[in-house]
């Protein structure tokens, strides 16, 4: 059975930092790209950072840029997204999802629909 599960989540302080894991289990991630979503309540799921298959390429959103770095380490079939300096609007649910689409183009990265496979998420909140 494919399954993407995500972990490292939790409660940090403002100014805080966590470091999201995405790790598979029934496939390799090495053929995919990779991209983390999160979302807000009652808010849409947002695009928040891609890596390519080879972990040659990646993208971030404006949001989070020169915070959020996103990394992979094939050998061990997970994806990690490093964040730093978070904020109260950093809150929410984060997903990591695989495409078998293998690059991370800026036209699409952020879409939803390009991924094949979710993960359940992880909680992320951002509070003094």
């Amino acid at each position: 059975q494919l399954q993407l599960v995500e972990s490292g989540g939790g409660l940090v302080q403002p100014g805080g930092s966590l470091r999201l894991s995405c790790a598979a289990s029934g496939f390799t991630l090495d053929v995919y790209a990779i991209g983390w979503f999160r979302q807000a309540p009652g808010k849409e799921r947002e695009g928040v950072s891609c890596i390519s298959s080879s972990g040659d390429t990646t993208k971030i959103a404006d949001s989070v840029k020169g915070r959020f770095t996103i990394s992979r380490d094939n050998a061990k079939n997970t994806v990690y997204l490093q964040m730093n300096n978070l904020k109260p609007e950093d809150t929410g649910i984060y997903y990591c999802a695989a495409a078998s689409v293998p690059w991370c183009n800026s036209a699409s990265y952020y879409r939803p629909t390009r991924y094949d496979y979710w993960g359940q998420g992880t909680q992320v909140t951002v509070s003094s």
